[in-house]
């Protein structure tokens, strides 16, 4: 067995878990969150022990740090060295065009990880972070990254390309990249299995605080929601998703703001935080059901903003075989997936009302009786994805 500890380290928080692989056996988990702020915590699970510490995290290196010392507990802990852990899969969110697949951790890729901090300016800089500390702690381990753009490269050249001048793409590199790859490979993988056949055409849809919708044909990305950055496509917690671009020559031009402050409105104040003040969906829809127009409206948008990409994708793979919902939203909210499904008879799309509102961590079909497409919800499982593409690469 080999142990493989996965780092998800975003620009205030840290997700990991311990695997011992190939088994995908979890041994830990655990999150560092509100690092740099007040009220900093980890929280830490094993088998037999739960753990939720209120303390002081400066940095990622102590939140790794904190991490590395919970592992290490002589009570708590589960390894008795930091050279127990072999391998070191890290999540990385944009990886350009140069990668496609997994990596071994390299100078050259730690380069270029850095040289695409302006496409992903809330992600990348996390994201090496995390590599960098987790090199000097677990310094025998081979580092891994598993970039999230790897999965929609398969996206082909009439998706993939803007209509602006070829030298943008050739010399620039400015095309669809396309995020939350590790989770949308996952779960489509998942629905493969539970569908056998009936699974060629699917669209999975991911919704968090950060959303984005694939469609996949045959196992392969060939269109997603979110662009050159992931900022396009859906309404999400704090970024706005579709917005016509001469909204933000009017801002600049007419309004007086600097770039700099569209990009901050659009990346971290719009989305579902700036229609009703409120960036948790839990609040929101509490809001709406308690009568909030703002937020009942911002539901409703939401929504359609899907329901459009629905059928743009159906019309895309010529059919649609199943929708999947994902994500910490697709999984746990029944009235966000009902709002979605709700008068889409026409692409055979219906959902039972008993079974959508079941709360389950297992893999389901929601779909009535009736419905000619299926309508899953698949939790999704990055780490256990990153864990075995490290596993696969180095082993």
């Amino acid at each position: 067995m080999v142990q493989v500890l996965v780092v998800n380290s975003g620009s205030s928080s840290i997700k990991f878990q311990l695997f011992d692989m190939p088994a995908a056996t979890v041994i830990c988990s655990g999150l560092v969150e509100r690092i740099g702020l007040e009220n900093a915590k980890i929280s830490y699970t094993t088998a037999k022990h739960d753990i939720e510490v209120v303390t002081e995290i400066a940095t990622h290196q102590e939140g790794l740090q904190l991490i590395a010392d919970h592992l290490l507990d002589p009570e708590k802990g589960v390894i008795s060295s930091p050279s127990d852990i072999k391998i070191v899969g890290h999540r990385v969110v944009h990886g350009g065009s140069d990668f496609a697949d997994t990596v071994v951790i390299t100078d050259a890729v730690k380069k270029q990880i850095k040289n695409l901090f302006a496409l992903a300016p809330l992600h990348n800089p996390a994201n090496l972070e995390g590599v960098l500390v987790a090199e000097s702690i677990f310094s025998d381990a081979t580092q891994v990254a598993v970039f999230d753009t790897a999965f929609h490269q398969t996206i082909p050249t009439k998706a993939h390309k803007y209509a602006i001048a070829n030298d943008f793409l050739d010399t620039h590199g400015i095309r669809v990249y396309g995020f939350h790859g590790t989770s949308h490979k996952y779960v489509s993988e998942q629905a493969i299995k539970l569908l056998g056949a009936a699974s060629r055409k699917l669209i999975t849809i991911h919704l968090g605080n950060g959303c984005s919708m694939t469609a996949i044909q045959d196992g392969k990305s060939i269109d997603h929601t979110l662009g050159f950055a992931p900022m396009n496509g859906l309404i999400m917690g704090t970024r706005c998703g579709d917005i016509d671009p001469a909204v933000i020559f009017h801002m600049v031009n007419a309004l007086g703001y600097s770039l700099e402050k569209v990009n901050t409105l659009l990346q971290k104040e719009s989305g579902m935080l700036g229609l009703t003040g409120y960036s948790d969906l839990r609040d929101i829809e509490a809001a709406a059901h308690a009568g909030n127009e703002d937020c009942q409206l911002a539901l409703a948008m939401n929504a359609y903003r899907i329901k459009k990409f629905i059928g743009a994708y159906a019309a895309s793979m010529n059919g649609l075989d199943a929708i999947i919902f994902t994500a910490g939203i697709g999984e746990n909210s029944s009235y966000m997936r009902a709002l979605v499904c709700a008068d889409l008879d026409y692409l055979g799309i219906a959902i039972d009302t008993t079974k959508n509102e079941v709360r389950s961590k297992e893999n389901r079909d929601i779909s009535a009786a009736s419905a000619r497409v299926k309508t899953l919800v698949i939790p999704t499982n990055e780490e256990l994805e990153i864990a075995k593409q490290s596993y696969a690469l180095v082993e």
